[in-house]
């Protein structure tokens, strides 16, 4: 049963059981113009599934000669084998990665042709969402956000147990709307990049306002997505971590930790299952519990593989990240004295106007630079699990346009449900 929509934006009908649905790549024809399969072509007896070999000539065998300059292969052997065969052919690359199954590199590398490729549009996005979102962060940390919680030194153990944890909470509190301002942003970007890598992949350009019109109507779906995953861990980590609290004690304490650690490894399973959610959802025009279950039927059996290079992504994208962030940090901690004073006062650092400004100008450019990587990959991620479990590369050639792979006419960016 075919059981996946297909993809939205270049178009695509994998199905998982019907090999036979799936469109094959045209027949080539000789040199007379007659195709392979023609009566005058075959035999119709042919040999079992998985025993032919090369033919060979009548009599003995001769030498196999010297191989010509160029050629990457041996001459004929012992077999008759012809040079080149055994090797696979080169696949069809219309966009920026190979129509065929990908390696971490090449889904990395993918991701950052993307940002060169099309780097009016994916800056465009970034940068604008960046500094609207950036904007909105300094505001709410200049005037909404309440006084940090002092910890006396000089408390006893069980009153700085309470001060610190009246702590994280105020911390916890503060988080939340710079959070919320960071996840509504990352909503408009991963929207339009997924579509932009989408057409990328076909080799297509794609302006700022056809990948905006082309994503919108999917928007309140992915922030219902974007939504239910933070609340599903919120969950499973409080029900994790709640029993310990209820019962107290040193008991509790080590149940505490115990369901705690429970729960942060099954929250990690569930974010990794769910990481092709997004672009299931937006390619494929699915709902939002049709795309998590999209997502983990992906993932099932190349769960540690997506693991390793979700978790490389980050690394990677954190290390940049920090590169821009560090130097913007240390101009402005120089140039805001009253922050700088701070840090080895006993109360936390004042920062002022100078400072937010100069750090965000830095979160902007790193931002504009990490996020369309992420989604790329996360993009092409689910494209590559796509080619290797449903030969979507054959439906992303015909989508393309190139020779031998169907009748689809290059060009012809109609969605398909």
């Amino acid at each position: 049963m075919n059981d996946t929509p297909g993809w939205a934006s270049p178009g695509s009908a994998p199905s998982d059981d019907q090999d036979a649905s799936v469109p094959r790549p045209a027949a080539p024809v000789d040199d007379t113009g007659t195709p392979p399969d023609s009566p005058s072509k075959w035999s119709k007896t042919q040999p079992p599934a998985g025993q032919w070999s090369a033919p060979t000539a009548p009599g003995p065998v001769p030498p196999a000669p010297r191989p010509a300059p160029g050629w990457g292969g041996p001459g004929p052997g012992p077999g008759g084998r012809h040079p080149g065969w055994g090797h696979p052919p080169l696949a069809a690359k219309p966009g920026v990665i190979p129509l065929r199954p990908l390696g971490v590199g090449e889904i990395l590398d993918g991701a950052v042709s993307t940002l060169r490729a099309h780097w009016r549009t994916v800056l465009g996005v970034t940068i604008v969402v960046a500094v609207i979102s950036q904007i909105g962060d300094i505001l709410v940390q200049r005037y909404l956000l309440p006084e940090p919680v002092d910890i006396d030194p000089n408390a006893s153990p069980t009153e700085a147990l309470n001060q610190a944890v009246d702590s994280m909470q105020s911390s916890l509190l503060a988080l939340a709307p710079s959070l919320f301002i960071t996840m509504i942003g990352t909503l408009f970007t991963t929207a339009v990049l997924t579509v932009v890598i989408s057409r990328s992949v076909l080799g297509r350009s794609v302006t700022l306002s056809d990948a905006w019109a082309e994503a919108r109507p999917r928007l309140l779906q992915l922030l219902g997505l974007t939504l239910l995953l933070p609340v599903m861990g919120a969950l499973l980590v409080t029900v994790g971590i709640l029993p310990g609290l209820l019962i107290g004690s040193g008991a509790g304490i080590a149940l505490t930790m115990l369901g705690g650690l429970a729960a942060v490894v099954l929250l990690i399973w569930l974010m990794v299952s769910f990481s092709l959610a997004s672009p299931a959802l937006m390619l494929e025009r699915q709902g939002i519990v049709a795309s998590l279950r999209r997502s983990a039927k992906l993932v099932k059996g190349t769960w540690w593989r997506i693991f390793g290079i979700l978790l490389l992504t980050m690394l990677l994208t954190f290390v940049v990240s920090m590169i821009i962030a560090v130097p913007f940090s240390l101009v402005a901690m120089a140039v805001d004295g009253e922050g700088v004073s701070g840090l080895f006062s006993g109360n936390g650092p004042d920062f002022g106007w100078p400072f937010l400004i100069i750090t965000g100008i830095g979160t902007v450019i790193s931002t504009s630079i990490t996020l369309p990587i992420s989604a790329g990959v996360s993009v092409l991620l689910y494209v590559d699990q796509r080619i290797r479990r449903e030969a979507l590369d054959l439906e992303l050639a015909r989508a393309a346009g190139v020779p031998g792979y169907g009748s689809e006419r290059p060009g012809n960016d109609a969605p398909r449900g």
